[in-house]
């Protein structure tokens, strides 16, 4: 085949769909480079078939699982072990040259220089900038450096039980060696750093090349009015409003029309509704779905849908219905009870004998030593 080539993963259907609004986003700023998805077991054949529609190869692979639970539950973030399977991209020999994406990254503007750079070729990690994140990188396949990958995660694993831990212990003089190799921040824009520095994402975001939808600011785990077809981020990613919008519009006008039933997870669920109608039952069902993935992964909306008005108007509602017709029913939180008695007045005298005995004699003020 030769060439050059994007490359991703999909390790199940839900996965998929950020897959598939990946490659259409390179599609839309006019990539001239080929399509290639890795795909595990957990892909439904539906799945892989509209997956043959957008990439130009559908690759499957084994999953490759770290094993290492101590350092992955360090991270909060089991899940993370199936990212080993990212090392099979080193397999894809049919290209000469590679750049990985992780299939939460969505391409804002037109990167084909991407593949002038030299494996491996990464944007630094905010988290440890003397690391690169790997959800962006360039590399050469080769089958001689996918046997030494997998040996050496054998006999080192990683520092963080993932593929990033693995891949920066491996290309270890990333740091210092050849300034080339360090992609500018725009190449992989990580959610959280926008967050964290506001500032600079005001001065520098209009720039942005690649954004990366990390830990809990996916788009699919964000919230989705599917009658209004309009995203409604949490506080903590509201300032990436028209970027999760971008992706979703994506996601309407391409992919889902094109879901089927009989596949799995968000995307299975999505093919059941109707975009722009009422809502439905099987949408109050995605909704729960969609609310407790987001609460499982510590996305939480505490200024709106999840505040603790709202919470408490659930409890009291829930209450009422169980309430026979004639009881009184409120909305109103209850006040504070004003039988309740001192705690002095309600101690024994045992017990105030035994607090009087643990209480410190009085302490001789220094002036007067």
């Amino acid at each position: 085949m030769g060439g050059f080539a994007w490359v991703t993963l999909a390790t199940n259907d839900s996965y998929s769909l950020g897959a598939l609004v990946l490659a259409h986003s390179l599609k839309q700023v006019g990539s001239k480079h080929q399509l290639a998805v890795l795909v595990t077991p957990g892909v439904t054949n539906p799945m892989r078939a509209k997956l043959a529609t957008v990439f130009d190869l559908v690759q499957e692979v084994n999953i490759l699982d770290s094993k290492d639970e101590s350092n992955l539950r360090l991270l909060k973030r089991p899940e993370l072990g199936v990212t080993f399977t990212k090392l099979h991209c080193w397999r894809l020999t049919q290209f000469d040259k590679c750049v990985f994406l992780d299939a939460d990254t969505l391409v804002l503007q037109n990167c084909d220089e991407l593949f002038e750079r030299e494996e491996l070729s990464a944007a630094p990690d905010v988290g440890w900038p003397d690391c690169f994140n790997s959800g962006v990188f360039v590399f050469r396949p080769s089958n001689e450096t996918y046997d030494k990958l997998v040996q050496f995660a054998v006999e080192k694993g990683s520092f963080d039980g993932g593929d990033q831990g693995l891949l920066n212990l491996y290309f270890s003089d990333w740091a210092t060696k050849d300034i080339s190799k360090h992609l500018p921040f725009i190449y992989n824009l990580c959610s959280t750093a926008c967050y964290s520095y506001l500032p600079a994402f005001k001065q520098f975001g209009a720039d942005a090349k690649i954004i990366h939808f990390i830990g809990s600011s996916k788009p699919w785990l964000q919230y989705f009015n599917t009658e209004t077809r309009k995203v409604q981020p949490t506080p903590d990613v509201k300032h990436l409003e028209a970027i999760l919008q971008q992706w979703w519009n994506i996601f309407c006008l391409l992919i889902h029309p094109t879901l089927t039933p009989d596949m799995t997870g968000l995307a299975g669920a999505f093919a059941q509704l109707t975009l722009g109608a009422p809502r439905t039952a099987e949408q109050s069902a995605l909704d729960d779905h969609l609310r407790r993935q987001g609460w499982e992964v510590g996305n939480i909306d505490y200024m709106g849908r999840d505040s603790f008005d709202n919470i408490w108007n659930k409890i009291c509602q829930t209450l009422s219905a169980a309430l026979p017709e004639d009881a009184p029913k409120t909305t109103e939180a209850p006040p504070p009870s004003t039988d309740a008695k001192p705690i002095e007045k309600s101690l024994t005298e045992g017990q105030l004998a035994a607090k009087t005995a643990i209480m410190p004699k009085k302490i001789t003020p220094l002036a007067n030593v």
